[in-house]
């Protein structure tokens, strides 16, 4: 398949309480599983971060930034593109956002107060972002339940590469019930020799804006890697698109 592979949904123990790399250490890594780029995506400061919520807001996000400025400085004349995104988390449910950066988190403090929808609103009247509902239909034992949000988000992650193949169809159905892009990651935390998620791009991209306008125009592949390096569309993939059960947590639709 031609293209280029992008890596949509990573974190880096510098941020991210879970992260059990670098962001520094990713770059040959990436590279050798055949991505040309990765967006980091650390859990944010309303949810699994690794960041003292005591320090003042400038510190926190001088922190929260820290693993993707490592990523970036690490890529540096190696044929690597490392772009910018957030983990937003609510309730247990989590979001994508593209299109924000270091200064509008820094002048946007007021957003670990807001519901959803005015988290949505704002990035919107703000920034040119999306907001695309990550691992819709995840189950945990630390999850009361699955939130969904049809109204308040630009797309849904259909694979993540850290969840059980039922539950990535179910998201898949989700999407195509809603007509809304659809995105893959691999939710990377550590080296890992699995399946690994992805976007496969009719470009190469340098900022994240340009995989903004990507995904509203519906213009990237989510696609499946093996060790091996094989790529395939998940629209191909069955285990990837029919449910084989239905969820055991309650599903509520939220707003």
């Amino acid at each position: 398949m031609e293209g280029y592979l992008y890596e949509t949904h990573s974190h880096t123990s510098e941020a991210s309480a879970c992260g059990k790399v670098s962001g520094s250490d990713y770059t040959e890594f990436m590279k050798k599983r055949g991505f040309q780029g990765m967006i980091i995506t650390d859990h944010f400061l309303n949810g699994n971060t690794a960041i003292d919520k005591r320090l003042p807001w400038k510190e926190q996000v001088a922190g929260y930034v820290s693993g993707y400025k490592k990523a970036l400085e690490a890529a540096k004349g190696k044929d690597f593109d490392v772009l910018f995104g957030v983990e937003f988390n609510f309730q247990g449910d989590e979001y994508l956002i593209y299109g924000i950066d270091e200064q509008w988190l820094l002048e946007n403090e007021q957003i670990m107060f807001m519901s959803r929808k005015e988290v949505y609103e704002h990035i919107h009247a703000t920034a040119d972002a999306v907001m695309v509902q990550a691992h819709p239909y995840r189950e945990r034992g630390y999850l009361k339940d699955i939130k969904l949000t049809p109204e308040i988000c630009d797309g849904i992650e259909v694979y993540n590469a850290a969840n059980p193949d039922y539950q990535n169809a179910l998201g898949y159905q989700y999407a195509k019930k809603l007509d809304l892009p659809m995105t893959a990651g691999s939710d990377i935390h550590f080296y890992n020799d699995d399946a690994m998620g992805g976007m496969l791009l009719p470009k190469r991209i340098h900022d994240t804006s340009e995989y903004v306008q990507i995904v509203r125009a519906r213009e990237g592949i989510p696609v499946s890697i093996t060790l091996e390096g094989q790529m395939t569309p998940v629209t191909e993939m069955e285990a990837l698109t029919v449910p084989t059960r239905e969820p055991d947590l309650e599903v509520h639709y939220v707003s």
